[in-house]
């Protein structure tokens, strides 16, 4: 049954010669763009380390003939699709750059039956991969579109790069920002249509005090057991299923031997929720347990000695969102998932 939801427009489109000839390229240059992805995932990209990647992209967008290669201040690389520019704004199809994946992680693909198996080849060498399949299938079929297409290869997704690449395209003032549609390629499948977004907020509470020896200091405050009291609180703080919510400690550290008191400890936490105002209460909680978790190492410390102090730095805030299921980016991207003889996913 046909879905309601899709442009009425897809039907004349696909029986169009030029997205025609564009379709049956992609599906025979099906072996090179899975060499792409082979290739892509053994140059590394750990995060804040995109920089051969990024290279390796830039070469290929201007082997593939893309007009206004470049890259920009924060290490993004772009392109525009060949054709004159019209003054309208642009289509930005986009796929990010770094992995999860520290730097010196061994990466080598190994062959599961029909599976690739790699660190990071889904995430996200299968979307740059992919992305330069659209761009050769464009220029191979000679498409004028009504709206310039810029392909954006982009840094810092992962960790606490804090979509630095994305927030840099839109930033107060650019050019980017009057874009006609923002479209990401991004994990497996080709089914899934995300449309919402999870919002999130990351969060490195660090505590410093006096420190020193074990048994001469003993009695000044101690920033790990200040932290490990806020820890154990957080892991029974309640979390709402509704709307769905989540609250990890990803990281902790401090101390530099152990038969000393340490000066510094700290963790990092990663709050996520589906909906803005769950999000702030939660982070709002996990600040008070913070607080209190300090106040009372500082009530317990030995008189006369400098007290604890608790330092919150946020390091990530992506906000909830959602692109409405009537906006036409969204009815464009179920048609073309059923275009392929897919059921689309929200």
């Amino acid at each position: 049954m046909k879905d309601t939801n899709e442009p009425a427009a897809i039907e004349p489109l696909l029986a169009d010669p030029v997205v025609a000839a564009a379709r049956d390229h992609i599906r025979d240059t099906d072996e090179r763009t899975l060499a792409d992805l082979l290739e892509i995932v053994q140059v590394p990209a750990p995060p804040f380390g995109e920089a051969r990647r990024a290279a390796w992209m830039h070469a290929r967008f201007r082997a593939l003939g893309l007009a206004d290669v470049a890259s920009d201040e924060v290490g993004n690389v772009l392109a525009r699709l060949p054709g004159p520019v019209n003054g309208k704004p642009p289509v930005i199809l986009a796929a990010h750059l770094d992995t999860v994946f520290p730097p010196g992680t061994e990466i080598r693909v190994r062959r599961e039956g029909a599976k690739l198996r790699a660190p990071g080849i889904a995430d996200n060498a299968r979307g740059l991969a992919a992305l330069l399949a659209v761009a050769r299938a464009l220029v191979h079929a000679g498409a004028r579109t009504g709206h310039p297409v810029v392909f954006a290869a982009t840094v810092g997704e992962e960790g606490v790069g804090d979509l630095r690449g994305v927030k840099h395209l839109f930033r107060e003032g650019s050019p980017w920002r009057r874009a006609e549609a923002f479209i990401t390629l991004d994990g497996t499948g080709v089914r899934r249509v995300v449309n919402r977004s999870i919002g999130s907020r990351r969060l490195r509470a660090t505590v410093t005090g006096p420190g020193g020896h074990s048994w001469a200091d003993w009695g000044v405050g101690n920033p790990v057991s200040a932290l490990g009291i806020a820890v154990a609180a957080i892991a029974r703080l309640p979390v709402s299923r509704s709307p769905r919510s989540a609250l990890t400690v990803g990281r902790i550290a401090g101390g530099t031997s152990v038969n000393a008191i340490p000066d510094r400890a700290w963790i990092e936490l990663d709050i996520r929720s589906e909906a803005a105002p769950a999000l702030r209460e939660l982070e709002m909680r996990v600040r008070r347990i913070l607080s209190h978790a300090v106040a009372e190492v500082n009530a317990r410390r030995r008189r006369g000695t400098p007290a604890l102090v608790l330092d919150v730095e946020v390091i990530g805030d992506r906000p909830t969102g959602e692109t409405p299921c009537s906006s036409p980016v969204v009815r464009a991207a179920r048609a073309a998932t059923r275009a392929i003889g897919e059921a689309p996913e929200l």
